[in-house]
């Protein structure tokens, strides 16, 4: 077997948490998601622990309903940007939906985080699943499914060719002779697609790691697809290792048939630990955790990935209804598992909707519990990395103080960062230049 590289590790940062009740915590910040002193302190936190990577998520449409941290949050380049100020390692990745802006100004706005950060910059590629994006962007409908994954590979395409605008040696700024760039270095896109049209060039050069890199979150085929053509890698989440170690497979294997490496795409489930100095207060923890949350607030949490659908009219104990396709065109992997779950298991509606807002995984118990868990995921191939979520106040803490050093005694993660780009931690490639590396072949 090759030698596998070290584990990879990255932190999201969500303000007042992505559980239902995280926010009425005893111990919470009850504005901590548009409170800069917390993510400075979590980003700060995760530096220390020698994490790749700080993620910030982000939606485009709420209700009444959405979560709380949903409701009143940072836009991600913005506090990404912040952060990059009072940071000096650790990646800054932040979401961004290629169905509701425009290639020029995102390749432009990462660019920018790329440059600000010293080459720490990623872009979390998303195709917005909920419909009522729509009505805030003055468009009369939400792109299918397929068409939303169509829009996204043209745009990344676009994105990658702006930032290559500039071959890396094109700045010349030779005061004495009034040259402030070679002309020969400078490119056009010219662009001309289906769903785009983007001249160009981009006005700012590449970064020290050439491109941001760049994520993707999604697992439906049209996901997978997306991911193995074109991420550097993927963030994901499973209820077990046999489901992890199949995707992982599966991706890899969807990226070789594309005529790439398998370490050309990392993969990176999301774990929500709770750790506790014995397994009997990490079960104390959840439980308190989970005593938050009411039926009806699980019953709204659950709507929101079957387009903000009303579950109320249904009774509890019965079943879970019969919905037919509902949720296929917004996030279609995640309501396609809840609906087949439900059904092979029997499940009823308020086992479904507990299930998905207070949701009881492995990863709750000791910190060797944790570490061994984590270190099995990735000995088996059922990760590349994780992203740690924090499910309870001062989780992130716990897991740099309690887990990080079990893991760096037994050699499976780093002790000290390797590079200072987020590309050269993930050990991925700096891309060439698409003009230069022409004019070399060339020559």
């Amino acid at each position: 077997m090759a030698k596998r590289k070290k584990i990879k590790l990255g932190a999201i940062v969500h303000g007042v948490g992505g559980h239902v009740g995280a926010w009425r915590h005893k111990d919470a910040i009850t504005d901590a998601s548009v409170n800069f002193e917390f993510y400075k302190q979590q980003a700060q936190k995760a530096e220390a622990g020698k994490f790749d990577l700080v993620f910030i998520a982000d939606g485009l449409y709420i209700t009444e309903h959405s979560l709380p941290h949903f409701l009143n949050r940072f836009e991600p380049l913005t506090i990404l940007s912040a952060l990059a100020a009072v940071t000096s390692k650790i990646g800054l990745v932040g979401t961004l939906s290629t169905s509701y802006s425009e290639p020029f100004t995102v390749a432009r706005q990462f660019a920018s985080l790329d440059h600000i950060s010293g080459g720490r910059g990623g872009w979390n590629v998303v195709t917005s699943p909920l419909e009522g994006s729509a009505k805030n962007y003055s468009k009369a409908d939400h792109p299918t499914h397929p068409q939303r994954y169509r829009i996204a590979e043209e745009y990344l395409e676009v994105a990658r060719g702006l930032w290559d605008s500039w071959e890396d040696d094109a700045f010349v700024r030779d005061k004495e002779s009034g040259v402030f760039f070679d002309p020969e270095k400078l490119h056009r896109l010219d662009h001309k697609g289906e769903f785009f049209s983007v001249q160009g060039p981009l006005n700012i050069a590449r970064s020290k790691q050439g491109h941001p890199v760049v994520f993707q979150a999604g697992s439906s085929e049209d996901g997978r697809n997306l991911a193995a053509k074109s991420a550097d890698a993927v963030f994901t989440g499973h209820e077990s290792l046999e489901e992890a170690k199949a995707f992982y497979l599966d991706v890899k294997n969807r990226a070789a048939a594309y005529g790439r490496s398998a370490d050309e795409i990392g993969i990176f489930p999301g774990i929500s630990p709770i750790i506790g100095h014995t397994q009997e207060e990490a079960d104390r923890k959840y439980e308190e955790l989970a005593s938050l949350v009411s039926i009806d607030k699980a019953l709204q949490f659950l709507g929101r990935f079957f387009e903000h659908f009303d579950f109320s009219q249904f009774p509890l104990d019965e079943p879970f209804p019969d919905i037919g396709d509902l949720g296929s065109n917004s996030f279609r992997s995640g309501t396609d598992k809840i609906k087949s779950k439900a059904r092979e298991q029997g499940l009823t509606l308020r086992q479904v909707a507990l299930g998905a807002a207070t949701p009881r995984t492995d990863f709750i118990g000791t910190p060797e519990k944790i570490a061994d868990l984590i270190q099995r995921w990735h000995e088996e191939e059922g990760a590349d990395g994780f992203i740690i979520h924090s499910s309870v106040p001062k989780g992130l803490d716990d897991f740099v103080d309690l887990v990080v050093p079990i893991l760096q005694e037994r050699g499976v993660y780093r002790t000290e960062y390797e590079h200072d780009t987020l590309r050269g931690n993930l050990e991925l490639p700096i891309p060439e230049n698409r003009y230069a590396a022409k004019a070399l072949s060339e020559a």
